[in-house]
């Protein structure tokens, strides 16, 4: 009887180790692990092929893997973009993603073999059609605008979006942004630390207009039936965003890390990024978008700065902000 319920319990633990799934860690922002994120979906899809626990691990995934170093518990991140890759690429902790960036369908040629696209979009300011009868119709306009018009944008010091304004200014204005700053502070009626808070305050009435992307009435359209939300279209041009996604070297998960790469540029992850994460997908096909999303106007012109210039001008962005904002 002994020997039975020894040989019971062997047979049990073995079933368990056999049964037992490798995870996979991945550091992500804050919001694309929540309810309305683009990460369930992700974790969903993926743990469909791989036989594997996906885990998020959300929060600040730069500060993060700057502060965890070689004892990043990470396996891979995602969410990070190309403001802040130079910082990211400085650590030596990241391995290619073994990908054929070919296929992707960015407004931007894209030939880095260490960060991957995902998503991309551009920065727009958002308002009720039914509540400003006179939009600004152009980044002039805005700033030239009364200081009645209430504005809410976020901290570039804790927000990529709010980071990517600084550099939007930058592109249009370039030595002449203190100026630009200077005009637009009296509007911005709150400065928060992320969208989600900023975009919050503008759905609830509390400001005219909300620093975010041309793509965000796409949420409206299709999931509240709602066209009231429109993106102001501004002919000096619009920031270029992208998010990627890496692998660390130090993965002690290779294999599967590379099958989770694989998995970002696959027509199952591209294909829910529209209505999962309300962006553009990072490689567009036919049926990826909704009508709805494929008629949002589009900028006449795109601003961009690469890594190396984004990097360079980021203090010198941010201490015109602070001047301007007196913080």
């Amino acid at each position: 009887m002994r020997k039975t319920l020894m040989l019971a319990g062997l047979l049990a633990a073995t079933s368990a180790v056999a049964d037992e799934k490798p995870v996979l860690t991945v550091y992500a922002p804050d919001y694309f692990t929540s309810e309305w994120g683009p990460g369930p979906a992700i974790e969903k899809g993926f743990e469909a092929i791989c036989a594997c626990d996906l885990k998020f691990v959300a929060g600040d995934v730069l500060p993060r893997i700057l502060l965890e170093g070689e004892r990043t518990e990470a396996d891979a991140v995602i969410g990070l973009n190309t403001d802040v890759t130079a910082r990211a690429r400085a650590t030596g902790l990241f391995a290619p993603h073994n990908e054929d960036t070919s296929i992707l369908t960015l407004p931007i040629a894209w030939t880095d073999d260490t960060f991957l696209p995902f998503n991309w979009g551009e920065t727009a300011f958002v308002y009720d059609k039914t509540k400003l009868a006179n939009p600004p119709q152009s980044f002039q306009d805005l700033l030239d605008a009364p200081d009645s018009l209430k504005i809410a944008i976020q901290d570039p010091r804790s927000s990529i979006s709010g980071l990517a304004l600084l550099l939007w200014v930058k592109g249009v204005y370039g030595d002449k942004a203190s100026e630009a700053w200077a005009k637009l502070a009296p509007k911005v009626l709150t400065v928060t630390p992320g969208w989600s808070e900023s975009y919050g305050l503008f759905t609830d009435g509390e400001v005219d207009m909300v620093l975010s992307y041309t793509t965000s009435p796409a949420y409206h359209l299709i999931a509240e039936n709602d066209d009231t939300k429109v993106a102001a279209i501004f002919p000096e041009g619009h920031y270029f965003m992208t998010e990627v996604a890496a692998q660390l070297r130090t993965t002690d998960q290779p294999e599967l890390t590379q099958k989770f790469m694989d998995f970002i540029l696959s027509d199952a992850f591209q294909g829910m990024i529209a209505t999962a994460n309300w962006s553009y997908p990072a490689v567009i096909k036919p049926g990826f978008l909704p009508e709805q999303f494929a008629a949002l106007p589009r900028p006449a012109k795109t601003i961009f700065f690469d890594e190396a210039q984004a990097e360079a001008l980021r203090q010198p962005a941010l201490d015109e902000w602070l001047a301007a904002f007196g913080k």
